[in-house]
């Protein structure tokens, strides 16, 4: 039971201690015990993976040039992901979403190399047909009030066909254009990467003082200055270590070509993740998704327009799966009947639920994406290193998205258990 200080009008309020370094982890401890471990299994599970890798292939695992592989093998599955997170929210489910990325694909390979228009034109066509495909999925599970795993697992099957007929029924369209190329395999030149770690360092430590002195003036609970100077120097720390180690030569013959620089790809994950956290986390809208899929009715009794939202989130799943599917036709530099198939769906929703976000609405965060896509990438990279077969990695990745799940489940029921949900 909490208890609040009431200001009294005949004189002065107590004054509560500000916390200290100390108050805030066991807080941060007991609402770990209490369930909430946001994403605390997936960074420790990284670690791990990552430690056991680097014991077993050194040399291989921790090279500069397989550091960068890792984000550019990751890098549509992460996208994807981060869509997937917003329909997730909501205690829906997206089994289109892999495919639909494979349509965008196609769209974007037949009006750039087809039909010879621009990249930027082929770009807009592509996210273009993500958001009618997001569109027409939402209207039908919130107008016409089908289930969300009936009405994907139609466009799963659906979007396969689309994509044959895109690719007139196997042909292999490539993608040329030097832009779209770059996206996936071009890298930023070194001093404009430590530019671009510069700017995200000062502008992180800005929203975050920023974020301490609002609620200091507002006489809200603040964290410890040494907190927040704690997690911007560990910003800082982690984006310099990564860019020092990707600005190093990965080229074997330098004298052909010079392979160093920050993935392209990478600030394009980055700008998303910032636009899409502020979209959950700073605005109304965000707030409504969390309401709606923590408590439908109430949020419709609320004065909440569910259905918009629950169309919406369809839309922005479809378009980042559009995204998705332009850096996948990047990296291969080209479009088959592969392209959003195989393991694309299993390893974005896996890489959603892994990262923290539940699977039954109302909890998880765009960041879970990213962490949850970095597990997956490590866990395909670091066994193809070591030789294992594509089925190992299959089984290994549904192991893990299992423990994830239930980590999830076993969470809840201990938050419903403690009273703290």
């Amino acid at each position: 039971m909490t208890t609040t200080t009431a200001v009294r009008k005949d004189g002065p309020a107590a004054v509560t201690p500000p916390p200290t370094v100390g108050s805030h982890v066991r807080n941060y401890v007991s609402r770990v015990r209490g369930g909430d471990v946001g994403a605390l299994p997936a960074v420790l599970g990284l670690i791990v993976l990552c430690t056991v890798f680097a014991v077993m292939r050194p040399s291989s695992f921790l090279s500069a040039g397989n550091f960068a592989n890792l984000f550019t093998q990751g890098a549509a599955v992460t996208l994807i992901a981060m869509g997937l997170v917003f329909v997730l929210l909501l205690g829906e489910i997206d089994l289109s979403a892999g495919f639909a990325s494979g349509v965008c694909a196609a769209v974007l390979a037949n009006v750039v190399t087809v039909l010879g228009y621009p990249w930027w034109v082929a770009v807009l066509a592509a996210v273009a047909t993500g958001v009618i495909i997001g569109t027409t999925l939402g209207m039908l599970v919130a107008k016409i009030g089908i289930p969300s795993f009936v009405v994907t697992l139609a466009g799963f099957l659906a979007f396969q066909g689309v994509v044959l007929l895109l690719v007139q029924e196997g042909t292999n369209i490539s993608v040329r254009d030097e832009v779209l190329v770059a996206i996936a395999n071009r890298n930023l030149a070194p001093a404009l990467g430590w530019a671009l770690t510069a700017v995200a360092v000062v502008g992180y430590a800005a929203v975050q003082l920023l974020r301490h002195r609002n609620r200091a003036a507002r006489g809200l609970i603040t964290d410890p200055i040494a907190v927040v100077a704690l997690r911007i120097g560990g910003l800082a720390v982690i984006l310099g270590t990564a860019v020092y180690v990707l600005n190093l030569e990965r080229s074997r013959n330098v004298l052909i070509v010079s392979l160093k620089g920050v993935p392209i790809v990478v600030p394009i994950i980055a700008v998303l993740l910032v636009i899409w956290t502020f979209v959950l986390q700073r605005t109304s809208y965000g707030r409504h998704i969390y309401a709606v899929g923590g408590n439908r009715e109430a949020a419709r009794r609320a004065g909440i327009e569910v259905d918009r939202i629950r169309i919406s989130v369809f839309v922005i799943c479809s378009s980042m799966a559009a995204i998705g599917g332009i850096v996948a036709a990047s990296r291969a530099n080209s479009v088959d009947p592969n392209t959003g198939g195989s393991n694309v769906l299993l390893y974005a929703v896996g890489a959603a639920v892994i990262g923290g976000t539940s699977l039954f609405g109302g909890k998880g965060r765009v960041l879970d994406a990213v962490l949850g896509g970095a597990v997956v990438a490590v866990i395909e990279n670091g066994m193809g290193l070591m030789g294992y077969s594509a089925g190992v990695k299959y089984v290994v990745t549904g192991v893990v998205l299992l423990l994830a799940a239930s980590v999830d489940a076993l969470s809840r029921r201990r938050a419903a258990a403690t009273g703290t949900r």
